[in-house]
């Protein structure tokens, strides 16, 4: 067997409202709590597992999608009102980028981690 990331763990100051964020914008199901764990189940298998913790450390995910995805993911970003920047640092408000000839834009999750969709990776 190759190499695949399997699960990460996502810390959250309430496990259930953020996975259910993540899980509302790229249009999945949130699954069945486990132990500890909220999971948000990628079409790769890999899972992100909210973790609740009082001290959250701001991390960046990166989710590569199609087209389709891409335009129903963010027409429930823009139709939710969530705040969405062309860059990671979150100094070019209310764009997209084009970056390798695809798109891609960069949200903040409840808990601050920075979110990215993106169609074309380098």
């Amino acid at each position: 067997m190759g190499i695949e990331l399997n699960h990460t763990i996502v810390g959250a100051r309430d496990k259930h409202e953020s996975a259910r964020f993540l899980a509302d914008v790229l249009g999945v199901e949130v699954g069945a709590e486990t132990g500890p764990f909220v999971p948000v189940v990628l079409d790769n298998s890999a899972t992100l597992d909210y973790m609740s913790q009082s001290d959250v450390r701001p991390q960046h995910y990166a989710f590569l999608v199609d087209e389709a995805r891409f335009d129903e993911a963010f027409g429930r970003i823009r139709d939710a009102g969530i705040a969405y920047w062309a860059d990671p640092g979150h100094q070019t408000p209310g764009e997209i980028n084009h970056r390798w000839g695809g798109r891609g834009v960069y949200f903040d999750d409840p808990d601050g981690h920075n979110m990215e969709l993106l169609t074309k990776a380098p």
